[in-house]
């Protein structure tokens, strides 16, 4: 039990249409199995519903709630409610990410507006969570924040330009903030998963692209040097619960990579 009585937000709780689990899912569903309570957010409240309700058939404790990180009064709506709910916060964790779905494209295909929208989801979104966050945090002395970007970020071969860089700006922010409020005993980390096999990284690309989900799958199966096989949100979910629990109490400012060790190969 290493979150008990921790309360933890998982902004990106709900997940896309398709096989498997998400990331945010998954987190949400381990953190509570480890004694956790968790505020379920998401942008479509039926599917933060899904999670909320996987949460509380394993006997967990769970509240989902609608909230737009393109919105900042959301995110400072999501901030009230878990303190009038449980009256404290001690882990964010933010999992938004959008890529294909947002309009993004390789560089001369890019429109200023799939650059914004993407930005404004995968980044500002979390800036304006963390804003929100840090006053309840510093109050408390205590607090982890969680970003989960992506090793496209240190990839310099990734073709998409507004994911790659608003990922990259999440590990820069998640330092930033990590340094500036250690005297706080406020931790935050990035965790950068590479090839998973989740409905957002795999059944969204397959109806964006036309081709069938196996085919998608094997692809990317091929490029992961451990095992040849694709990670999944499980494998997200469990290094984010050991960043948030106390047993990484001396761990700031990191960006893990969670990819088999596909980021090994010179930044495919």
């Amino acid at each position: 039990m290493r979150m008990q009585n921790k309360v933890v937000i998982v902004i990106g709780a709900g997940q896309s249409p398709g096989e498997g689990i998400g990331n945010g899912r998954a987190s949400a569903l381990l953190y509570a199995r480890e004694g956790a309570r968790v505020l379920a957010v998401d942008s479509n409240l039926a599917s933060a519903q899904e999670t909320a309700t996987a949460v509380l058939d394993a006997g967990g404790q769970c509240e989902a709630f609608k909230g737009d990180v393109r919105n900042e009064a959301d995110m400072a709506s999501v901030m009230a409610r878990t303190q009038a709910l449980w009256g404290r916060i001690d882990v964010l964790h933010y999992n938004v990410g959008v890529s294909l779905s947002g309009g993004d494209r390789k560089v001369q295909d890019l429109t200023e507006a799939a650059f914004d929208n993407v930005n404004a989801i995968n980044l500002r979104g979390y800036v304006m969570a963390v804003k929100h966050v840090l006053p309840v945090m510093q109050a408390q002395r205590s607090g982890v924040i969680l970003a989960i970007s992506s090793v496209a970020a240190w990839s310099s071969t990734y073709p998409m330009v507004a994911y790659k860089t608003s990922k990259a700006g999440m590990i820069a922010f998640t330092e930033q903030v990590a340094r500036l409020n250690a005297e706080f005993g406020i931790r935050a980390n990035a965790v950068l998963p590479g090839l998973m096999d989740t409905p957002m990284a795999v059944d969204t690309r397959a109806r964006e692209l036309n081709r069938p989900r196996s085919e998608i799958a094997a692809m990317r199966d091929a490029r992961v040097p451990l095992g040849r096989k694709m990670g999944s949100g499980w494998d997200t979910a469990h290094a984010c619960l050991f960043l948030a629990s106390d047993e990484a109490k001396f761990i700031t400012g990191v960006a893990l990579p969670v990819d088999g060790g596909a980021s090994l190969r010179g930044g495919d």
